[in-house]
């Protein structure tokens, strides 16, 4: 069964730095393009972050140059660093293959006020 488990959220200043872990099982993560997402609230979900299976990485225009993704195949782990947060940033925030799939975890919260 495909699982996903998020961690690393919680509440952090403006300008503030956070770092998002996803451990992943159920399918051949090393082949899988991963993507992290972010849903705010009365928000669609949206994609933040996406790593491929050969580590080329791509991130939206609103996060560029303060986020970076990367992944550990050896641990079936995909890491989101978020550094010069924003409240716009505050959403809870998931991992998923690219495309996703059916099955989300519970996601982690991030909340960026001060």
């Amino acid at each position: 069964q495909v699982q996903f488990v998020e961690s690393g959220g919680g509440l952090v200043q403006p300008g503030g730095s956070l770092r998002l872990s996803c451990s992943a099982s159920g399918f051949i993560f090393s082949a899988s393009s991963m993507a992290w997402y972010r849903q705010a609230p009365g928000r669609q979900r949206e994609v933040v972050a996406i790593i491929t299976n050969t580590d080329v990485t791509h991130v939206v225009e609103s996060v560029r140059g303060r986020f970076s993704i990367s992944r550990d195949n050896a641990n079936n782990t995909v890491v989101l660093q978020m550094d010069s947060l924003k409240p716009d940033d505050t959403a809870v925030y998931f991992c998923n293959q690219m495309p996703f799939g059916d099955y989300w975890g519970q996601g982690t919260q991030v909340t960026v006020s001060s």
